[in-house]
């Protein structure tokens, strides 16, 4: 059976249950399909522990696609980011610097959300949207396109006709592969621990960034759990340590992770599963194909450091939204693709070079490298015009 429609979206994660809501919403009609159906419930087998911090534009997005307000209530918003350097002999602060969103704006510099809920209020948006058509439990197999459209056949075996193609399908994303166009990959030896712990020092909505050597260790705060202060936590660290941490007993997990916090919540109490990935670098060659746009993980990976990566997605379907209300009857065309392309791939490649860089300076090993990166932490918060517009480019408008 073939289905007519304006946009099939391949990939049914956050990015691309964004975009299905945003663009359905918009007036589009719209496909979403995803081999694997989301898991919406915190408690639930393979539910994703880590969290989200959404910056301002993307609050603006989420209001586009009419989820916002839904969401709004259970945000813990983030006021200070706080960064440690802790590189010293011992793991104790050596330099802490705070910037706070008070000196460039009247709102948060965001608001973190657990990733299960995001997916859990999305799914329940696209329900209520009429022109969208979500297809949990079905994949994308091969595309064909050509100058009018797109053809994309499905694992149950229908066929889809679109005139715009959104690959929102992961780091291996398949119609990135299917359209030939090659990415360049960077692997840093790191995995990322993500889970939530409870603690008894309020984190009065500061997110810390420890650094320390083998990567960042990062609280960021959520709502109380059962009475007390929670925090969402990425450690990342050299895979191997990793690994071994993600099947330690608890008690031995908590005072490992308790010492690595430089015990600055008190002692860390673990209230979910452990969830482990790879941390790699990731950029496709280019964002655009015939009918075929990449978003997410399918045009740009980076490690999990100053909630860029999700909040670059978003920013990636806002320019598509943007440059499809212009020009409704040019969707999915070559003139629009190709705006996106140049619109969005020189700040990813920037954004991707910032993050690399900051990465490879947090694992820095040797008593002179850890020296220098605090010293440089220090520099650079010390002169107000830089810090400032770190700030603005950290959230993603300068």
């Amino acid at each position: 059976m073939t289905y007519d429609c304006d946009i099939l979206i391949s990939g049914g994660g956050i990015a691309g249950l964004t975009a299905a809501a945003a663009f359905g919403t918009a007036g589009f009609d719209v496909i979403c399909v995803d081999p694997a159906p989301p898991v919406t419930a915190r408690d639930a087998e393979g539910a994703d522990m880590r969290t989200t911090a959404m910056l301002q534009p993307a609050r603006r997005m989420l209001e586009n696609a009419g989820v916002w307000e839904a969401l709004a209530p259970q945000a813990a918003p983030l006021q200070i980011m706080r960064i440690v350097d802790a590189g010293g002999a011992e793991p104790e602060p050596r330099v802490t610097r705070e910037f706070n969103a008070a000196d460039i704006s009247d709102a948060p510099f965001g608001w973190n959300f657990s990733n299960w809920l995001l997916r859990r209020e999305l799914v329940g948006r696209l329900d209520a949207l009429d022109r969208v058509d979500f297809r949990p439990g079905t994949g994308t197999t091969s595309l064909f396109t050509r100058l009018a459209e797109a053809r994309v056949t499905l694992t149950d075996g229908s066929r889809i006709s679109a005139r715009l193609v959104i690959a929102a399908d992961g780091r291996d994303s398949p119609m990135r592969t299917a359209a030939g166009i090659p990415v360049t990959t960077r692997r840093y030896g790191q995995k990322a621990l993500a889970f939530a712990v409870t603690h008894p020092i309020p984190h009065d909505n500061v997110s810390t960034e420890i650094h320390r050597t083998g990567g960042p260790f990062t609280l960021v705060p959520l709502p109380d759990h059962e009475g007390l202060p929670c925090s969402a936590i990425v450690w990342m660290d050299d895979g191997r340590a990793q690994l071994a941490r993600s099947t330690m007993p608890v008690p031995e997990f908590e005072r490992e992770m308790s010492e690595r916090s430089c015990h600055l919540f008190g002692p860390l109490t673990l209230v979910t599963p452990r969830n482990l990935w790879p941390i790699i670098s990731q950029q496709a060659a280019r964002l655009n194909g015939e009918r075929l746009a990449l978003i997410a993980e399918a045009a740009h990976v980076l490690p999990p450091i100053g909630a860029q990566g999700l909040n670059m997605s978003l920013t990636d379907i806002a320019t598509l939204l943007e440059l499809a209300q212009a020009r409704p009857d040019g969707l999915g065309d070559a003139e629009m693709l190709d705006a996106y392309h140049k619109a969005r791939h020189g700040d990813i490649r920037l954004r991707i070079t910032g993050i690399d860089l900051l990465n490879r300076a947090s694992q820095a090993s040797t008593p002179v490298a850890r020296d220098a990166r605090a010293a440089g932490l220090d520099a650079l918060y010390s002169l107000a015009p830089v810090r400032k517009m770190l700030m603005q480019m950290g959230l993603g408008v300068r």
